[in-house]
């Protein structure tokens, strides 16, 4: 798996976004890069530090940094739309249907705790209208990788940037389900799959999992032993360091998510979609597996191993999601990275109701109901389109982004 180095200067990207809320700084892990030739030069830094160690992860998300934001930072603005893209943007653009999510649970997965979930998804869907979901009313539970609601890990602004965002994004695509937010003790891979099984064991109809971690001959212990979970639909983020693979996305038992740039367009579909990159090591990620088998639904011939990624989601910083988050931040933002694509689909998976056995296989036999994304690349690799976008299957976009619920349902 490649990485990036971390460093004290910013990311600079192109950006359509009016602007953001700044995190506190000692939450962000600032990537260095050169200028972007498109020249909007807004930043981006990461939520969560890079980890190389085997069976440790970070999460995904990549937080804008250097514009204001034009509501006020924290709170409900009524009439007034927040930086990025907003749910409506977001069912528009996958031709998804409003107010799905009814009967599912959908589990996020993270590492330590957010204080503030609860209050903050509470104000984002407030401000977009969305119907409520307390822990009071039944809807929301918050717990630690045991189940328990009173004994919660230790506080982390920076996983609670990524906590944000994935309760955002459920809410955002599956408005009526159900939400249990499963918080690991620590960012291992033990903690972490023990917080997949936790949200098993608690009803979830989906998993989404918006971390990642270099590859080891671990993995496939780990496979059978925290996401061997027939049914259910488990998604996980490819990855933002570019061609290269991650664990758990590299999992057979997972739909791995990849990322797109997403802007509006005068098309048809009245929107466009390329691969997610702004460098070498900074786009969606993708490539073959060292360690794992090639499921039989996969029938790629670059890879004798599994192939990353299966679907993709909007996850380009400079077409990034509004989010709203005040623990470690201070209110109304703009994410980007592939965790915004993997709790997309996750409550894609919501929206399309119950599954059986291995969802992630679905995409495949229904690839009509997808949008293939044909241009961009993250870098030169052979053979291509494990990092280059082509007609059909490629790595960085894997079969393509949802055209509605067809691709998701068994």
């Amino acid at each position: 798996m490649r990485t990036t180095s971390i460093s004290a200067s910013a990311r600079r990207i192109a950006v359509p976004l009016i602007g953001s809320a700044a995190l506190a700084t000692s939450a962000l892990f600032a990537v260095a890069a050169p200028a972007d030739a498109a020249g909007h030069g807004v930043t981006w830094a990461r939520a969560c530090a890079v980890v190389t160690t085997p069976g440790q992860a970070y999460c995904n998300a990549l937080h804008v940094t250097s514009v204001t934001e034009h509501i006020r930072a924290t709170g409900i603005t009524p009439n007034a739309t927040p930086s990025g893209f907003g749910p409506s943007d977001l069912l528009s653009a996958y031709n998804l249907p409003a107010g799905g999510g009814a009967g599912q649970t959908v589990a996020i997965v993270d590492a330590y705790n957010d204080p503030n979930a609860a209050a903050d998804m509470a104000t984002y869907r407030a401000q977009y209208g969305l119907p409520a979901c307390t822990v009071a009313s039944g809807c929301f539970k918050q717990v630690n990788q045991k189940g328990s609601t009173s004994s919660l890990p230790r506080n982390n602004s920076s996983w609670s940037g990524e906590i944000s965002l994935d309760l955002d994004m459920v809410s955002a695509i599956a408005p009526n389900a159900h939400i249990i937010l499963v918080e690991a003790s620590t960012a291992s891979m033990t903690n972490l799959g023990t917080a997949v099984n936790e949200a098993a064991t608690l009803g979830a109809t989906e998993i989404s999992n918006s971390y990642g971690g270099s590859e080891s001959s671990a993995d496939t212990g780990y496979d059978s032993t925290y996401f061997n979970h027939p049914g259910i639909a488990i998604t996980v983020s490819s990855g933002d360091s570019g061609y290269g693979v991650q664990y758990p996305a590299a999992s057979p038992n997972v739909t791995a998510v990849g990322g797109t740039s997403l802007t509006k367009a005068s098309n048809t579909r009245g929107w466009s979609e390329s691969v997610w990159n702004t460098s070498s090591t900074e786009g969606a990620g993708s490539g073959c597996s060292a360690y794992e088998p090639k499921p039989t639904w996969q029938t790629d011939s670059g890879c004798s191993h599994r192939t990353v990624a299966d679907v993709s989601a909007v996850a380009d910083p400079a077409t990034g999601v509004a989010v709203y988050q005040t623990y470690g931040g201070s209110g109304w933002t703009v994410y980007g990275g592939t965790s915004v694509a993997a709790p997309l689909i996750g409550a894609v998976y919501a929206d399309a109701g119950s599954h059986a056995g291995n969802p992630a296989a679905d995409a495949y036999a229904h690839t009509s109901a997808l949008n293939d994304v044909t241009t961009g690349a993250t870098a030169s690799c052979t053979p291509a389109y494990l990092c280059t976008a082509e007609i059909g299957y490629d790595g960085p976009t894997g079969l393509g982004t949802p055209n509605g619920l067809g691709a998701f349902t068994g």
